[in-house]
């Protein structure tokens, strides 16, 4: 049985084992303050262009610890963050950003996306009130939950308005690879780190065995940092194992080609699908898309094929997730995509 259930089911990139391997018996200082982190960082700061070199890049572990410990860091006591209902903070991060004292407050989508008069509507319902939490941190993620990607223009006047009612915005950057490589993207890095205050690279959904790296580029949310990601236990000892990662990810375009990889054969997909007549939950450009089928053929495609049953659509159809790899192989996803020829 295949899976299409997510994008970190199998291990890393050949390339990035053979640098782990080679680098295993180096002596290094700890704590990412080693030779490969620091190149890493300089690497990443290379590609955001500008006056990149005053962001701070941190690498962590992982997607959920790196939310928690940034928007936690963020943010005073009294302060929320805001997301769509769809966000991975409010459904899918069993409360973490919560359980560390704030509030995380949700506007509806259907398209996975948060947009200025989402975000007014929750300052409307919190006018300044001591009696209830404030909106401070703005949280989106590109590609979104349902594989949708920002444009240029959403992003610049999600931004502006952040900027207008002094809100901080932050990314979440599990899948950025998959969105800066879709087809019809027209944002770059460069773009993120001139209209985030802060955002972070997935390196674990994109060819790494682990790791992520945040980018602060707001001068006041720097000081300090390394003290919070220590508290919340996100301060590796052995922080060169995901330094080394993301200087091979970075060393050229790697970490570029394998989210096209996995772009390609998402679409390679959907294309299929469209051609045989089936819907869509969303418009995804990236890795993720979610094809709307009869029950019955789920049925059948769960025989031999591994996915999520997204949601119920009416009595008789559902739709799936669909997500493809930077290691997912061609002749996998046309052998797929005999089910509905």
């Amino acid at each position: 049985m295949y899976s299409f259930k997510n994008d970190y089911a199998e291990g890393a990139h050949p390339r990035i084992l053979k640098a782990l391997s080679d680098t295993n018996l180096e002596q290094s200082e700890g704590y990412g303050c080693d030779e490969h982190s620091l190149a890493a960082a300089a690497l990443i700061k290379e590609r955001l262009g500008g006056d990149s070199d005053k962001v701070d890049v941190h690498f962590l572990c992982g997607g959920t610890q790196t939310n928690l410990t940034a928007i936690s860091a963020f943010l005073r006591s009294h302060e929320a963050a805001v997301g769509t209902n769809m966000s991975h903070i409010f459904v899918h991060e069993t409360g973490a950003v919560e359980a560390t004292g704030h509030k995380v407050l949700t506007v509806p989508t259907t398209d996975g996306k948060l947009y200025p008069d989402g975000v007014q509507a929750v300052l409307d319902a919190h006018p300044g009130d001591e009696h209830m939490v404030k909106p401070r941190l703005v949280k989106i993620s590109n590609s979104t939950e349902i594989g949708s990607v920002y444009t240029l223009k959403e992003l610049e006047s999600l931004s502006r308005f952040c900027g207008e009612k002094k809100l901080l915005l932050y990314a979440d950057g599990a899948r950025l690879g998959s969105a800066l490589c879709a087809e019809g993207n027209d944002v770059t890095l460069a773009d993120i780190r001139r209209l985030t205050d802060a955002f972070y690279i997935g390196g674990t959904k994109n060819g790494a065995l682990l790791g992520e790296a945040l980018v602060i580029t707001n001068d006041a949310l720097k000081e300090d940092f390394r003290y919070h990601i220590k508290q919340k236990g996100a301060l590796m000892a052995k922080g060169r194992v995901v330094g080394i990662q993301f200087e091979e990810l970075f060393r050229d375009d790697l970490f570029f080609d394998l989210a096209r990889h996995a772009n390609g054969l998402a679409q390679l997909i959907a294309s299929a699908l469209k051609k045989a007549g089936y819907s869509f939950l969303t418009d995804s450009p990236s890795n993720q898309i979610f094809p709307i089928l009869p029950n019955s053929i789920i049925s059948k495609l769960q025989k031999n094929w591994s996915f999520i049953v997204w949601s119920k659509i009416d009595e008789s159809r559902s739709s799936i997730r669909l997500v493809t790899s930077w290691a997912t192989k061609e002749e996998v996803v046309r052998e797929f995509i005999k089910e509905f020829e």
